[in-house]
């Protein structure tokens, strides 16, 4: 069954890219990752990982909550959820353009901070984060 989210996810972006006008190499040079790996994406070859749906999703000026529901890692409702704060933050009059887009990097950022540890099994965040959280623990281990 994952492949069938796998696949769904790839014809997806190769929509988005289509419709982006962008070729298979400039998406993946805007997006950090390499040709061949972004071809198997598109194939339904390989499963992306959270943190490469954003940079992709960034790269195609889409939210990156869309392709998470493309590839089985969010569900619509959750995503639905998700969107109603920048909503509210872009509908706010009293709000400058650049007051708007600072809370929007900050909402998103936290979003992102808490997301990865879950999304990534903790590989991607896991030097810093877990020292701090361990925070009585770790003077005895240096003690020893």
């Amino acid at each position: 069954m994952a492949s069938l989210n796998v696949g769904n996810v790839g014809e997806f972006l190769r929509e988005q890219r289509r419709n982006a006008k962008l070729s298979l190499r400039q998406l993946a040079d805007a997006a950090g990752v390499s040709n061949p790996y972004l071809s198997q994406i598109e194939r339904g070859l390989r499963k992306p990982s959270a943190e490469i749906l954003q940079q992709l999703a960034k790269a195609l000026r889409i939210s990156a909550e869309t392709l998470y529901v493309q590839a089985g890692i969010l569900d619509e409702r959750e995503r639905d959820d998700l969107l109603q704060v920048p909503a509210a933050i872009l509908a706010d009059p009293t709000l400058t353009e650049p007051q708007k887009q600072a809370l929007l990097q900050v909402y998103e950022s936290f979003r992102k901070e808490n997301r990865q540890p879950g999304a990534d099994d903790g590989t991607v965040d896991g030097s810093g984060a877990t020292g701090e959280r361990d925070g009585p623990g770790n003077p005895s281990h240096r003690h020893r």
